[in-house]
């Protein structure tokens, strides 16, 4: 049975954060789950699914985050409590459903988990998802603990079948990725079979029912205020003149620099859990028993600037700080980055003028400085023998590559450099269409598999249509393999032991699209590799090109290959082709020759077909 399963109310075990908001939905009865992967939410995903195949749940990875919220959306309207889960930029893609389905409302509880990425440990910016719940008019939780959150999204649950509405759960990297001790609670039976009622004056979206529906959205806000006032989510601790308004994990950063400090007794928090709509009355009455307040929240000024015209319609005049303007450090707080216990002593120090000396830094000026790790592709990624036969057949050229969301989004990094241009997923298909157009310059893009079922399917249609002129290069690796090897429609799922799926060949969709010239690679036949992709760069119009290889990580773990090392031989006169053109992370250099690690070494035997003398042959057991 699934560790999240196990039905023992008070028992404590420790858990993610993501495996504690997955239990935490277990427990609230959830009986219908979408997503799209996406760090750092992905292992909330990998347990439904999981439990999914133990369990009544109905769980799917669908095919990106707009078609997960339409599905989910259904699910809600059919009276199913019904979770939707992704990472913060996947909301952006669901954004055009997420807006009209606040007016729609739901009729079972449905609960939307936004995860944020402060600091962009596995993402393209920054944004603060917190302001999607002030746009779209939905009522927003978010949890300060690992523990909080597994109980916040049952708090969740409830909140939305009271008001009819989604409840957007925000929360971020450190709390979806800390590990903490969690008590069990009770598991609720799920109601897995719903009805949809037809109700086209709710449900149909034309512009004089919408008109209605807005009516009644802003009357659900003004409950959901009502709501904020009195939830014990929101809550005062301590006293004094000093105040301290927080939300998520920044509330225990906050707490502590408290007691650090020693200013217990002059210091009040207001922490806040249920932040939109924000407890209007709650923070004036906060606001007025204080002579300054610091607000203290990654990301934007989303509070503080609710907090300040609070206190301006109120006629309060203190102190109210939080952000900095600009980038460059202050004493107040950045828009930047994750913040962390020893900042945010040090600037609740500043702004209290409390004495405070930081503790000395260790002295380590007789330590030699870590060697840096860059990203890189893994051993044998076949990603990296693509990248380097696409470079070897457009040599000759000008090139631009705009490139994609994925593992191989690392391609840029030189020795390959096979990345110009990426903003978001699917985008590589949409730019190329645009370079090929504005410039005189060849084009050759890529994409992942799981990435051109996300989006980039729209843009290769765009691309026929419009007569553009690149070749894309699809690399199809048989897994959605950046976030930890999720399925998508490409799969082959009878390989996780399912018969129960469909497959979408990518080959004869792109064929279907109308693409003209389309060609399969094998990427480790280097040589025959490289001479369909020059027949394909040679095409005028749209040319794609299909670069098929499973991601070695995953064809490893379900035993599709067998690591077979190869060693650099005595026949090696020194050119470093292997390291200069691929730069596989097995390579080292010891004593001034090239070595390969035979324990990371998988035997793709790339290295192998490139080197000029013929050197680097199978390793003799």
């Amino acid at each position: 049975m699934h560790k999240l399963l196990n039905d023992s109310p008070g028992e404590k075990i420790m858990l993610l954060g993501n495996e504690a908001i997955a239990r935490g939905a277990v427990e609230a009865g959830v009986a219908f789950a979408t997503t799209y992967p996406g760090t750092p939410s992905s292992e909330i995903s990998l347990n439904l699914f999981q439990m999914s195949r133990e369990s009544d749940l109905y769980f799917e990875y669908s095919t990106n985050e707009k078609v997960a919220l339409e599905v989910a959306a259904a699910a809600a309207n059919s009276g199913l409590r019904t979770f939707c889960m992704m990472k913060h930029v996947g909301l952006n893609v669901a954004a055009d459903p997420l807006m009209t389905l606040a007016y729609v409302g739901v009729t079972g509880g449905m609960v939307i988990l936004s995860a944020d990425d402060p600091a962009m440990f596995s993402s393209q910016n920054e944004q603060d998802n917190r302001y999607y719940a002030k746009f779209g008019g939905f009522p927003m939780l978010e949890p300060s603990s690992v523990a909080e959150a597994k109980e916040m999204i049952k708090d969740a649950f409830e909140l939305s079948e009271s008001l009819g509405q989604p409840v957007l759960l925000r929360t971020t990297t450190r709390i979806n990725h800390s590990n903490a001790f969690v008590t069990l609670g009770d598991i609720q039976k799920p109601y897995t079979q719903g009805r949809f009622e037809k109700d086209p004056h709710r449900c149909v979206t034309v512009p004089a029912v919408s008109r209605g529906l807005h009516v009644k959205l802003l009357d659900k806000l003004e409950k959901a205020t009502e709501l904020a006032e009195v939830s014990p989510l929101n809550f005062v601790q301590g006293s004094g003149k000093y105040g301290i308004i927080t939300n998520g994990v920044s509330f225990h950063y906050a707490e502590d620099a408290v007691k650090d400090l020693g200013i217990e007794d002059s210091v009040r928090i207001l922490r806040l859990g249920f932040t939109n709509p924000l407890p209007e009355q709650m923070i004036k009455t906060f606001l007025g028993a204080c002579d300054k307040v610091l607000v203290i929240e990654e990301g934007e000024p989303f509070m503080e600037e609710a907090v300040k015209a609070f206190a301006q319609e109120e006629g309060i005049v203190i102190p109210i700080k939080g952000k900095s303007r600009g980038s460059k450090p202050t004493d107040l707080f950045s828009r930047l980055s994750e913040y962390d216990p020893a900042m945010v002593r040090e600037k609740v120090a500043n702004f209290f003028e409390v004495d405070y000396t930081p503790a000395p830094r260790m002295d380590t000026a007789d330590i030699p400085e870590i060697a840096m790790r860059p990203p890189n592709l893994c051993s044998g990624c076949s990603h990296r023998a693509t990248f380097y036969e696409v470079k070897q057949a457009a040599k000759d050229m000008d090139v631009i590559c705009p490139t994609d969301i994925g593992c191989y989004t690392l391609g840029f990094m030189p020795p390959l450099s096979m990345g110009d241009f990426v903003v978001c997923m699917g985008s590589s298909v949409s730019t190329s269409c645009g370079f090929s157009k504005a410039t005189d310059q060849k084009v050759v893009s890529f994409i992942g598999d799981s990435t051109f079922f996300h989006s980039g399917i729209t843009g290769l249609v765009n691309a026929v249509f419009n007569q553009h002129n690149f070749t894309l290069v699809i690399l199809e690796n048989d897994i959605t393999a950046m976030t930890g090897h999720q399925p998508h429609p490409g799969v082959d799922m009878e390989r996780f032991g399912m018969d129960t799926f469909g497959r979408v060949n990518i080959e004869k969709l792109v064929r279907a699209l109308g693409v003209e010239h389309v060609s399969i690679v094998k990427p480790f036949k280097v040589k025959k590799s490289i001479e369909t992709i020059k027949e394909a760069l040679a095409f005028k119009g749209v040319s794609v090109i299909i670069s098929q290889e499973p991601c070695i990580l995953f064809a490893k773990s379900i035993k599709l290959k067998t690591p077979r090392p190869f060693v650099v031989t005595d026949k090696c006169t020194d050119h470093k082709e292997c390291i200069n053109g691929i730069a596989c992370p097995s390579f080292y250099i010891e004593d001034g020759r090239v070595k390969i690690d035979a324990d990371t070494c998988v035997g793709c035997a790339l290295c192998a077909q490139i080197c000029p003398e013929n050197a680097i042959r199978p390793l003799k057991k």
